[in-house]
């Protein structure tokens, strides 16, 4: 897989297209990424009585497909579809 954690990326398609973040988690086995701050949904959680944690809303970061989302050069801060940067010519 071309994405690694700590990895610049940006969202190709979807409701978040255009968003730009960081690479939290890398599920290669089925081929999924974490961006922090994309890809958000709201969780209803009801209290527990066992824990003395309260319900509510909470906002949990789902998976994305890895091929919806593209590397972003740290020196020329386009897009690449590779670890080297087309434009630039820089090793991400």
């Amino acid at each position: 897989m071309k994405i690694k954690k700590s990895d610049k990326v940006q969202v190709l398609l979807g409701k978040d297209r255009g968003k730009i973040g960081t690479v939290e988690r890398v599920l290669a086995k089925k081929g999924q990424v974490l961006i922090g701050g994309v890809n958000l949904y709201k969780r209803h959680t009801k209290p527990q009585s066992g824990n003395e944690s309260t319900g509510g809303i909470i906002e949990k970061i789902r998976p994305l497909a890895a091929s919806k989302v593209a590397l972003i050069c740290p020196k020329c801060g386009k897009i690449t579809r590779r670890r080297i940067c087309q434009n630039c010519k820089t090793e991400i």
